[in-house]
């Protein structure tokens, strides 16, 4: 769009410096320093805020985790409950049969 080179910068950069004066120059500088600084700031923040964010979701994925384990041995710990149950049945139907069967 603009082919400046560093001539042409400088020249623009002086007529900026001759138009507005030094004061005013070292006011938008100082207010563009002041306005990086909140800006580095609010980075950090920003950063903070996504590392903290992080921490609370590993957090959470743990204790998802650690709950769905639990239920999963449970669950298990219920099928093999029923498993002796139904075994249990059936051996005492065989020996309920063997004693019909032996009277």
């Amino acid at each position: 769009m603009f082919n400046l080179g560093s001539k042409e910068i400088l020249i623009v950069a002086l007529v900026i410096f001759f138009l507005f004066g030094s004061k005013k120059l070292t006011e938008w500088a100082k207010g563009l320093g002041e306005a990086g600084k909140e800006l580095k700031k609010a980075k950090k923040e920003f950063s903070s805020a996504i590392d903290e964010t992080d921490k609370e979701l590993e957090k959470a994925k743990k204790e998802v985790t650690n709950a769905l384990d639990r239920t999963s041995k449970d669950i298990k710990r219920t099928f093999d409950i029923n498993e002796e149950i139904k075994q249990e049945k059936k051996e005492d139907r065989t020996e309920k049969k063997v004693e019909d069967d032996g009277i």
